[in-house]
């Protein structure tokens, strides 16, 4: 068992997974490239089926030309929080593996699955860092792939804001009531030895 960030899990594990979660609050600083590089240096060492890699990211420092663009590829809900992360990132998988077009290319089961594991690692990356990182399904999935010019083949997974922390009154009223760490539902309703149970 342990305890962190007003949480607690059932049996011993690394305080780190307890302390990543995805706050709203954001300070607004400026993030080096170098730094943000680091966090997507380690989510590309995520495992991988067959080596393939599907996963690619797109990202934004904020004061960069690209930022406005990249706040309003956000939902509106997302828009009016993350335009105070440092950085936002949009998480693309590529759904197939060899040559496009090519004898090779065949469909991939696991580019999702793959991406997200990528995902988690720059999550995890981003708390060892000093930083936070809110991942987020409120995109414009059909206009950021306008956008970018993504082509068919490749989805738009999710989106991610990265900053460092700040204190829960810069946010709306309705946020800042959301702002602590989640919990998690009990190990026992998600696994299962030997068997499945739908709930």
């Amino acid at each position: 068992m342990t305890k962190s960030n007003s949480r607690e899990s059932q049996y011993p594990i690394d305080p780190m997974f307890l302390d990543r979660w995805s706050p709203r609050a954001f300070t607004g600083e400026i993030i080096e490239e170098a730094q943000l590089l680091s966090l997507l240096d380690a989510a590309h060492w995520a495992p991988s089926s067959s080596n393939h890699q599907p996963w690619r990211f797109i990202y934004a420092l904020k004061g960069s030309q690209h930022w406005e663009t990249f706040v309003a590829l956000l939902v509106d809900a997302n828009q009016e929080w993350a335009r105070n992360a440092s950085a936002l990132i949009f998480v693309v998988s590529r759904s197939f593996t060899g040559a496009a077009g090519s004898a090779e290319e065949k469909p991939s089961y696991t580019h999702t699955f793959d991406a997200g594991t990528a995902w988690g690692y720059l999550a995890l990356q981003a708390r060892l860092s000093g930083f936070y990182a809110h991942g987020m399904a409120g995109i414009k999935h059909d206009e950021i792939s306008k956008t970018f010019g993504i082509p068919e083949g490749y989805r738009v997974e999710a989106g991610v804001a990265v900053g460092r922390l700040a204190d829960k009154s810069v946010l709306s009223e309705r946020n800042q009531a959301r702002e602590f760490p989640s919990q998690r539902k009990p190990l026992s309703e998600v696994a299962f030895n030997g068997r499945f149970v739908a709930n």
